[in-house]
């Protein structure tokens, strides 16, 4: 039977019935065949019962499962309930936070994300972020990180060797994704990266390689894993991004890099701060910090106090964010270069100057009279830096500083410097595709609220709704 109330068209079970090339008719009959063949003799449904499915009724089980592994076994994916719209459990056990710690694990799991995710239907208005897994269900798994160690890699089936050459061809391809990623957004490249992250798999659960190579490969993965996830996340993909964040996570255990598997905790705790899970992204960064305790150099250490002073920040604890942001610049001061590993590359002064500015804001938002002010100062100076010292292909970087700076004019009522700098983040948002620039930039007009009576902020405010409007 149908839930009661209104219903909501199941898109998804159409998406996949296009692809498949079935009609509701064929469907039911597929149906009703699996449905046999597994002994439910008294499941028999009609083109009108698929119609109703597509429009939004939920059939009793088995029935979820039964349509599943029809279009699962029509496209070759290993389709669930929950892919193709229908109740199941939210992740698909075994490829969610409480995945477990194997090789063998992990490439399944990244097998099945990447081949469905490239048939998901996707669409910059849909909004998935309700549906990601928060609080002990997300965090209980991950804090098991620390402990996981990586097995002896099997011996897989002879189909070539692989080499040095092919995982540094791959770690260059995973570079070249990043900086597009950067200047463009990730919503034009983000299926580009996962497909290749897909064939990268195929190569791990196929090809011979050494322990050394085996080990390296893993870590080739999780890196672009990480970037498929962060472009995912770029992307307002939510839920494929969390996954694909902690997939690569166990990726990087297995590759035994400590280091990345923190740099991967920290994007999933910038993307659990930007959905308002600010509390799960603080648990996030201690996690990475406590894991890579003994591994992480001063770049990681830097990146992690800084985001724990942001968070610390928005929760309301300002003496703790001024604390870490100590410890940011601290760490920084003893970066080396050359001795840092590519991931954390993006973690120069300029971002540096970015977050701590960001800190300081949330932090002026909290204070009043002149604390406010001395913080409002300091938020500007930071971002004036950060934007000062951006190098030229960090295009989105530049759009969030610009946003930054008419936030914190806004927090002291500068309303001249407010619009200044919007209309300056609006011109480069124009070249961008990038859900996050579309939120923040919606939290930049409800700011601007208070001061609708200006007529300069009136006028902005209609163009900043015309933005939104178009960028979601």
């Amino acid at each position: 039977m149908g839930q009661a109330g209104k219903r909501v068209p199941n898109t998804l079970l159409s998406h996949f019935m296009e692809r498949a090339q079935l009609s509701n008719a064929q469907l039911a009959h597929a149906v009703t065949a699996g449905a046999r063949a597994a002994g439910h003799r008294d499941i028999n449904p009609d083109e009108s019962r698929v119609r109703r499915w597509r429009g939004g009724e939920c059939p009793r089980q088995p029935v979820p499962q039964i349509i599943a592994q029809v279009l699962g076994a029509r496209l070759a994916l290993p389709l669930t309930p929950a892919d193709v719209g229908l109740p199941g459990p939210l992740q698909p056990t075994g490829h969610g936070a409480d995945l477990p710690w194997q090789h063998a694990a992990t490439i399944a799991a990244i097998a099945h994300l990447t081949r469905s995710d490239l048939m998901l239907p996707h669409t910059r208005t849909s909004d998935d972020a309700a549906q990601i897994q928060a609080a002990d269900a997300l965090l209980e798994p991950l804090r098991r990180w620390p402990s996981a160690k990586p097995a002896a890699l099997p011996s897989p089936a002879p189909a070539g060797r692989l080499g040095t050459a092919q995982v540094e061809s791959i770690e260059a391809l995973t570079a070249a994704f990043r900086d597009a990623d950067n200047r463009h957004g990730g919503v034009l490249s983000r299926r580009a990266v996962v497909a290749q992250m897909s064939e990268i798999n195929d190569v791990l659960a196929t090809a011979s390689y050494t322990e050394a190579t085996g080990r390296r490969l893993f870590c080739a993965v999780a890196d672009l894993g990480s970037v498929a996830g962060w472009m995912s996340f770029d992307a307002g993909a939510h839920v494929s991004a969390q996954r694909l964040f902690i997939a690569a996570l166990h990726a990087a255990s297995e590759g035994g890099d400590r280091q990345l598997g923190a740099h991967i905790l920290q994007c999933m705790a910038r993307q659990m701060s930007h959905l308002g899970h600010v509390e799960d992204a603080l648990e996030l960064v201690a996690l990475a910090q406590y894991g890579a305790r003994r591994h992480a150099g001063p770049g990681t250490r830097a990146i992690l106090a800084a985001l724990h002073s942001r968070f610390s920040a928005l929760c309301g604890d300002v003496e703790e964010s001024q604390r870490a942001a100590g410890e940011a610049e601290d760490a920084f001061t003893r970066i080396r270069p050359d001795d840092e590993p590519p991931h954390t590359a993006f973690f120069d002064e300029a971002e540096l100057s970015a977050t701590l500015g960001v800190a300081h804001q949330i932090a002026a938002k909290h204070a009043s009279g002149h604390r406010r002010t001395h913080r409002a100062e300091q938020s500007l100076a930071l971002l004036a830096n950060a934007l000062r010292l951006r190098p030229a292909g960090r295009v989105r970087s530049r759009a969030f500083d610009h946003i930054g700076l008419a936030r914190t004019h806004l927090a002291v009522g500068e309303l001249a410097g407010a619009c200044q700098e919007t209309t300056i983040a609006l011109t480069i948002a124009e070249g961008l595709h990038s859900t996050r620039i579309t939120d923040r930039l919606s939290e930049l007009h409800e700011e601007t609220e208070p001061y609708a009576g200006s007529s300069d902020i009136s006028a902005l405010r209609e163009r900043l709704e015309d933005v939104v409007a178009t960028g979601r």
